[in-house]
This record gives structure tokens, sequence and C-alpha cells, in this order.
């Protein structure tokens, strides 16, 4: 399959999916390496074949969209946004919290992955500023589509390359070598949640503090699909709420009830 081939293939079936082939273009050789895989188990000659399939065999569809599913991930991905997290967003929920009667952040990742992203935030959590909020806890759920990721992300093994982000001090402190991998220690692994969850289709119940819906939702979505579900999310938000999207995301086209407590970061806070 030549990558011309893929490319001409993926313009036509994203569409159908509701995606957009603008966030898949850097991205597609993790794609295009799936389809040639799926071809192979079809016994298939090419992507003409497999649109015939498609036709033939509507489920297709649903293995498709699992082939379009990004899987790239890492801890502390972005350090400029979780250094903020870490030192300014977390600090300033803590201090609201003590003002509630249950004294919880909630916090939600979405398009957890195996778990990088959540694992990061907790990690912020536990060490560096919970030690200075005493009487306040973090409830944090993350949700993807794949089981598979999920169950990788509970068990918390990962490869050195993965960490290269976080402090040297996190690692020594909350990850112990287990053949080549880096896993987190039990107590570091604890007090988050992972939830099987198609965010098109369905959301963790809210109200959270911060949502953490990066590199998922507004890159690879159709704008539509994106206005829907940004209105979803807003309704799980908290008043003056955080949203956290990827470094190369915005908002899609609208009037949002946000503003940008932090500048350029892609960070924004519920208004209203």
């Amino acid at each position: 399959m030549r990558d011309a081939d893929c490319v001409a293939f993926l313009q036509w079936a994203l569409p159908r999916l509701e995606m957009r082939w603008s966030g898949f273009r850097r991205v597609r050789r993790q794609v295009c390496k799936r389809l040639r895989r799926r071809l192979a188990q079809l016994a298939l000659e090419g992507l003409d074949d497999y649109k015939r399939y498609l036709d033939e065999h509507p489920a297709e569809w649903g293995t498709l969209d699992a082939c379009c599913r990004i899987t790239i991930s890492r801890f502390y991905r972005d350090r400029a946004v979780f250094d903020t997290i870490r030192d300014r967003i977390l600090p300033a929920l803590a201090r609201i919290a003590l003002q509630r009667d249950d004294r919880t952040i909630r916090c939600w990742s979405a398009g957890c992955a195996s778990g990088e992203e959540p694992y990061s935030l907790s990690l912020a959590w536990k060490i560096d500023v919970s030690p200075r909020a005493p009487g306040v806890d973090l409830s944090l759920v993350a949700t993807d589509v794949d089981a598979g990721l999920l169950e990788r992300a509970r068990v918390g093994c990962y490869p050195t390359g993965s960490l290269r982000e976080l402090p040297s001090d996190w690692i020594a402190a909350a990850f112990e070598t287990a053949d080549d991998l880096l896993c987190l220690r039990g107590g570091y692994r604890s007090g988050v949640e992972f939830v099987r969850q198609d965010i098109r289709r369905e959301m963790p119940e809210g109200p959270f503090d911060l949502v953490l819906c990066r590199n998922l939702v507004f890159t690879y979505f159709e704008v539509g699909v994106q206005g829907t579900l940004l209105e979803r999310i807003l309704r799980a938000m908290t008043s003056r709420g955080l949203l956290v999207l990827g470094g190369h995301e915005a908002l899609p086209p609208g009037h949002w009830p946000f503003d940008r407590p932090y500048g350029s970061l892609p960070i924004y806070r519920r208004t209203e």
C-alpha cells in the first residue's frame, strides 16, 4: 500500500466517521500500518477492495474506527502546561476545595490512553501539592475507548522513554524497575479510576473542577462534533472550572464562556 493510496482512503473514510483528515496528517503512518494489517487479515488486495468490503459489511466501520485511534502519549507531555497545573492550578483548586464541605478536587482525564496523563496529574498532586494542602483530596477519573490501553494503564508499567519529561526526583520516588520497564509503585497507582467510555457517546458524571481533554476531540473530530462535545463538557464542569487542551488545539468557532487565565497556554477557565 503506497502512502498516497492510504492518504486518499483516509480522506474518503474519515468524514464518514465524523473525523477530519487534518488531524491525522502527521500521524497517518500509525493508521496506515493498522490498515495494512487489517487488509492482510481479510485477505484483501488493496483499499478499493476494502471500500467494497465496507459497503457489504457495515459493522466493519467499527473496526475501521478502532484503527483510527491514535495512541501517542507520554508522561508530563507539554511541560509548561503541567508545570502550571502543579504550581498554580492545583494549589488554587485546593484553596477553593477547603471552602467546600467535601474538600475534594474532582478531575477528569479524557482520552487517557495508557494512563500517562492522569498519572502525571496524580504524581503532581501526591508528591508536590498534597503535602501543602492537608485535608484536601484529589478524585481523578480517566476515560478511554480502548480496553487494551486501559488495562495497560491499570498495570502502570512504561518504557523509559515515556518518562523522559518527568522530574527525576518523581521518578526516583514513584517508580521501580521491572525487566526493561519502569513501574509505578502501588501507592502512586491508587486513586485513579480508569473507565472505558467513548467520549462521543458518554462522559463521566461531573461536576469537575479540572478537565484534561488533550489531543483528542479538538484534533481528530469534525468541527461540528467538537462543538457538540464541548457543550457536554461544559455541562460537566463546575463554575470557574478549568479545561486543558493540547498544545496545538483550539476551541471550535463560536462564543464559548471561557477566558484564558494563563496567557497563551491552552488552558481555559469557565466564566459562567
